[in-house]
């Protein structure tokens, strides 16, 4: 076999380790993708693809410090704007939120514009109290993209942090009202009924959400608090019971119990979890 055929078959056999690492990626197996993608990347260090699977992959498994290096590489050649929003998670998720910031700002600069690249600026600012800031990029994003419901909702929560819930709910209304189907628009509105006091309409807005992805855990606890605020406590409690599976949804699950006058208190945290785990 000559020279030209080896280093042939080597380029092949790394070609169809990166593609097996994108295909895993897009699957969400950031470590199958991980495995097959490093060692492209270090029998190519200037493979673009390589470097942004990497990157992406270490991000996925909670290893931004890991991340950085390759996804920087990758960012300063590609022309994905998504590449950088990476690069700015893994630096934000280190402390670096300055330079995290800086990326997004550059992102966000791109044409055509980018959503996810006002989202995640947006985000992170308000993240830093900076709510002036992250205001005025989501208004300029939506400026750019008007239809852009993503940008309407993630404004839509600023305000809310800012206890503007006027504005928060009309922002959520009408990214609903142009997008009935959006999942994230229904359940942000349900929340903002909720605190407005109308739980049965916020009961209603859940149910459709829970519908769509009956498993949510997040939207069962948020559910089963309106259910039990209505006096619905058979149903509420069930549903509490269904969306704490695990100790992360413990805290949730046992805040919503007892803050409503309907609610159940418990003198100790085991009685609490047997209490949840019961059938």
């Amino acid at each position: 076999m000559t020279k030209a055929d080896q280093s042939q078959g080597r380029s092949g056999t790394l070609a169809r380790a990166l593609d097996k690492a994108a295909q895993a990626l897009r699957a969400g197996r950031p470590t199958e993708a991980e495995r097959f993608a490093a060692p492209v990347l270090s029998a190519e260090p200037g493979n673009l693809l390589a470097a942004q699977v990497v990157g992406t992959a270490l991000l996925m498994q909670g290893r931004p410090a890991e991340a950085i290096e390759p996804l920087e590489m990758a960012a300063r050649r590609s022309e994905d704007p998504s590449t950088g929003i990476y690069l700015a998670r893994a630096l934000a998720a280190v402390g670096r939120r300055d330079e995290a910031l800086v990326q997004l700002r550059e992102c966000a600069a791109r044409r055509p514009p980018f959503v996810q690249a006002f989202l995640e600026l947006g985000d992170q600012l308000g993240d830093a109290g900076r709510y002036d800031e992250a205001s005025e990029v989501f208004e300029t994003g939506l400026s750019l993209l008007p239809e852009a419901a993503a940008l309407r909702i993630g404004l839509g929560y600023l305000h809310l942090r800012r206890n503007d819930r006027v504005r928060a709910r009309e922002l959520f209304s009408e990214a609903r009202a142009a997008a009935p189907g959006r999942r994230d628009a229904t359940i942000a509105l349900a929340r903002v009924l909720a605190l407005d006091g109308e739980t049965a309409a916020a009961v209603e807005l859940f149910r459709i959400a829970l519908a769509w992805r009956p498993q949510d855990p997040v939207v069962r606890i948020e559910l089963g608090k309106c259910l039990l605020d209505l006096g619905e406590r058979d149903e509420g409690e069930a549903m509490l019971r269904a969306g704490a599976r695990g100790p992360t949804e413990w805290g949730p699950a046992l805040r919503a119990l007892s803050a409503g006058a309907h609610g159940r208190f418990f003198l100790r945290p085991s009685a609490a979890a047997r209490f949840l785990q019961a059938p």
